[in-house]
């Protein structure tokens, strides 16, 4: 990763976003871990990947608000160039159609698809002043092929969009030497969520570990993966077929 060395994850207080950061913390990235409420699971991440040897900062800053952005990248920027952007936040519904409000059909909206929307508006002029860069959109699985979602309507229409916005900017970014790919992680162990019942659906017939997720990004992000632009990699352990 000779040309990339700071990264910002949005989103990384628990699960896939805290372990994405604390892995490419170990590739050798200064992370700056975002957060939007929670100061103490931030310092939380940022304390285990000093623990390891890694530099790693908690930056408060609610990325689905068009002026927070703004603020945050300008302060961002300021301290020096920022190389691989990770848009990991993104809030999840589960209600039927006519029951969800507008306000909830708003606001899963503005967490999974116009958070990615603000960052990546807000950091690609100073990466194509660069002439480098990375991104990576942690979306939802199968989002580049969805089915009808009954009870879940406004998070596939959010991830489908995040799946365009991704392929849209690795053809317009392409020629200023940035980047943009995407993660569409399945079912991954978090708590009690998904019911360990689930896993006799999927053909590896185990739930993911957030582990797993992080180490896709981890390549994506890497030299490795160098020609790899535009991508929409799932990591699903073969969840609907």
């Amino acid at each position: 990763m000779a040309d990339l060395h700071r990264a910002l994850v949005t989103g990384a207080t628990r699960g896939i976003g805290r372990a994405v950061a604390e892995t490419i913390a170990g590739r050798g990235y200064e992370v700056i871990v975002n957060y939007a409420h929670d100061e103490t699971a931030a310092r939380e991440t940022v304390e285990a990947i000093h623990r390891d040897g890694w530099k790693a900062v908690p930056i408060k800053g609610d990325v689905t608000d068009a002026d927070a952005v703004a603020h945050l990248f300008d302060d961002l920027l300021g301290d020096g160039p920022i190389d691989l952007l990770i848009n990991n936040v993104g809030d999840f519904l589960f209600k039927p159609f006519l029951d969800t409000t507008p306000d909830e059909w708003a606001h899963v909206l503005r967490s999974n698809l116009t958070s990615a929307v603000l960052c990546c508006r807000a950091i690609l002029p100073a990466m194509r002043s660069r002439g480098s860069g990375a991104i990576i959109n942690i979306a939802s699985m199968n989002a580049e092929i969805l089915r009808a979602k009954p009870n879940t309507l406004p998070y596939a229409v959010a991830n489908a969009g995040l799946v365009l916005l991704t392929k849209t900017l690795a053809a317009t970014e392409g020629p200023f030497g940035i980047r943009v790919n995407a993660i569409c992680p399945g079912f991954v162990e978090t708590g009690d969520y998904p019911p360990a019942d689930v896993a006799r659906t999927i053909p590896l017939r185990r739930l993911g570990r957030a582990s797993e997720i992080a180490g896709a990004v981890a390549f994506l992000a890497s030299d490795e993966a160098s020609y790899v632009t535009g991508a929409i990699l799932n990591a699903h352990g073969g969840a609907f077929l």
